[in-house]
């Protein structure tokens, strides 16, 4: 396998994918078969800068240079080679947000992120006038909110995109955007792979008053599908890559995407009647449908695969940062002990023990709110525990209470779906830092949803990974099978992972902690309000 990789990356047939996370850039080189052989990574966290979650330019090119770095050591150390030559790129990140640009290229106004929740007027405004709903976090509530402030930037903008979309148009000079994530800049239509030009139309008119020398689709970039080549590294941006000047330009490079359609192909989720959920510092949950949804839900996003297969989301501001914090208070514990301990061995013994627990958590309640939460409608975040005396407080119904307030949300936009909607899935595979130990996000996930969930030995792997598949896509679909087949035949030869199904007691459980759940919601709404 060793003399395989090296060969591979000597030949340059190695396949690149990077992928900006909230807390990580992740790069993962794969050989011909798909398998990682090297990677490297970068740990960053965004700032709330002036009233917004942001990373600045300088953090984002620090960031991923440190990741290259980091992946062409790690190929070094593995195979004693220098990686020079790739057979492709792909470049993905954190599903839409706002950085505008002026003719110049020059930014004119700091990244806004996909958790920034300012923009509310703008959001509901705008599905009114499309009559489809438009979440907080898209571009085009980024836009029309930094209209509705009368912010002195909007007039210049010669160039909107995403952070994804941004590092491709830096690295290839082209100013296009995958299908995936350009729908979550304004709505595309399925059928012509394209934005709806009717929205784009109501757009222009609305703003029409305000004499901006720019129409929306003259700043948006151009939309295209996976398998459709989007550029080349050019010897520009493979010096801004790779900082020491070793990797050699030219490289194909597929079109740009967010972390949701990483997502969809790291799972084998791209064919209608799949889904996914992807569990880290947010979550949300894919689920290719088989047509539209009767009418629009504010709580679930239309969004679409990266060849353009419409797609229900439900996204989740908050998942395991809350959760992480108290698995770092054990760890001080056991450091004042003296105890050494591993802190994967710490979430695998807290996690386990979760699972002993009651099924409805004995009655304790946890808000893992970091930052607002549009699926119950809070601005703001504030994490709580809640509990009354008369619960059942001990360590594992405390655990569980918390790992159940990872994908309580997401339980509560998925039941539109299911209950209301009926629509029906033949499997759902979860991915993501929830799932790092074995069976216990898998298993409370699936009581949530009440539906079995299947995890991949691939999982860990995350939408890096899934880029790099997205890339090998472009230059490796030999047979011009479509994406679907080509994941199903050539990837994942048909495995679906281990998929584990849920008891009665677990889903009544669930269902219990989430009626709970919503009735104490006003305690977390006088926090927001009463605590700066």
């Amino acid at each position: 396998m060793t003399e395989k990789a090296k060969a591979t990356i000597e030949a340059g047939k190695a396949i690149l994918g990077i992928e900006f996370g909230s807390t990580r850039i992740k790069a993962v080189l794969i050989d011909e078969s798909n398998n990682p052989i090297a990677q490297g990574s970068h740990e960053w966290e965004n700032k709330l800068v002036n009233g917004f979650w942001t990373y600045s330019l300088e953090e984002i090119w620090f960031g991923v240079q440190d990741c290259y770095r980091d992946l062409r050591a790690n190929v070094q150390a593995l195979y004693s080679v220098e990686l020079q030559q790739l057979a492709a790129i792909g470049v993905s990140a954190m599903m839409h947000g706002y950085m505008p640009f002026d003719k110049n290229g020059n930014m004119l106004a700091p990244f806004r992120t996909w958790r920034n929740t300012n923009t509310g007027e703008a959001a509901a405004m705008l599905s009114e006038l499309f009559n489809y709903n438009i979440p907080l976090r898209w571009s085009i509530s980024h836009l029309y909110q930094a209209i509705l402030d009368g912010e002195e930037h909007v007039k210049d903008m010669a160039f909107l995109t995403t952070l994804a979309g941004y590092i491709h148009w830096q690295l290839t000079g082209e100013k296009v955007i995958g299908i995936g994530d350009g729908s979550g800049m304004i709505p595309v239509d399925p059928e012509t792979k394209d934005y709806c030009k009717d929205m784009i139309e109501k757009f222009d008119k609305l703003i029409a008053d305000k004499g901006f020398s720019w129409t929306l689709e003259e700043i948006l970039p151009k939309v295209l599908v996976a398998g459709e080549e989007a550029g080349r590294l050019t010897e520009e941006g493979a010096k801004r890559l790779d900082i020491s000047g070793t990797l050699k330009p030219g490289v194909p490079v597929c079109p740009p995407e967010g972390d949701a359609g990483t997502g969809m192909a790291a799972t084998n989720a791209v064919k209608q009647r799949t889904g996914n959920v992807s569990a880290g510092t947010s979550s949300f949950s894919m689920i290719v449908l088989e047509k539209e949804l009767s009418k629009p839900y504010e709580m679930i996003d239309m969004v679409t695969t990266p060849d353009g297969s419409l797609v229900a989301m439900v996204h989740c501001n908050n998942c395991t940062s809350d959760l992480n914090a108290w698995v770092g208070i054990f760890r001080e514990y056991t450091e004042l002990l003296g105890v050494p301990v591993d802190m994967n061995q710490i979430f695998s013994t807290l996690y386990n023990n979760a699972l002993t627990g009651d099924a409805d958590c004995g009655g304790l309640m946890a808000y893992n709110y970091f930052s607002g939460e549009p699926i119950t409608g809070l601005q703001e975040g504030r994490p709580l525990f809640v509990r009354t005396v008369g619960n059942r407080f001990n360590l594992a119904n405390f655990m569980r209470a918390n790992i159940n307030a990872a994908v309580a949300c997401l339980k509560i936009g998925n039941d539109i779906l299911f209950n209301e909607e009926k629509i029906k899935v033949d499997r759902i595979t979860g991915h993501g830092g929830l799932f790092k130990t074995p069976g216990v996000g898998q298993r409370i996930l699936a009581a949530a949803l009440n539906s079995p969930i299947s995890v991949m030995e691939t999982a860990g792997e995350g939408g890096a990974w899934g880029m790099a598949l997205l890339a090998g896509f472009l230059v490796n679909n030999t047979n011009d099978r479509n994406l679907a087949d080509y994941l199903e035949m050539e990837v994942f030869g048909g495995n679906t992972g281990t998929s584990i199904a849920p008891t009665e007691e677990e889903v009544a459980g669930f269902n219990a902690y989430i009626e709970n759940y919503k009735a104490c919601l006003p305690i977390e709404e006088a926090a927001v309000a009463h605590k700066k």
